[in-house]
């Protein structure tokens, strides 16, 4: 196998456990638990606050149409709101709401719980300390640079 034959299969085994480590993560949702983007969304306005519909897709990298679509299913359940924008009266802003912030919360204490559980029973200390390395890692590789605990 040549250098870039194994760089190659290191890669593809990354992206295989990344994906299914991400998708074991999303399974232990309650009925009407909010996921993916959804998700996403309510992690970045509890991150960032109120922000603007085109700020929102920018961070979050999706399509006006797709946002749209989320936002709509997110204020039918009052995770978020869109107040008038101070500074702008003819803008609206997109802000996460209390029941918004329970339900990352809820959410977020699911998945962790979930993985402290998968930790506790499958892996060593030192895999554990592993894990935890290549978080950092991975998150440096991602762009991600700051501590974030709803993600």
């Amino acid at each position: 196998m040549s250098d870039a034959d194994s760089h190659e299969a290191d890669e593809a085994k990354i992206v295989r456990a990344v994906l299914r480590l991400a998708r074991r993560l999303r399974r232990p949702a309650l009925d009407g638990e909010v996921t993916g983007g959804g998700l996403a969304l309510l992690a970045s306005l509890h991150r960032q606050g109120p922000m603007s519909a085109v700020a929102l897709a920018r961070g979050e990298g999706l399509q006006p149409q797709s946002l749209s679509r989320l936002l709509v299913r997110l204020e039918d359940r009052r995770f978020i709101e869109r107040p008038t924008d101070p500074a702008d009266r003819r803008r609206h802003l997109i802000a996460l709401t209390d029941a918004g912030a329970f339900a990352l919360h809820r959410a977020m204490t699911r998945r962790r719980a979930w993985l402290a559980d998968a930790m506790f029973h499958h892996l060593d200390d030192a895999d554990r300390r592993t894990l935890l390395a290549a978080s950092d890692v991975m998150l440096r590789l991602a762009g991600d640079t700051k501590e974030d605990d709803h993600e």
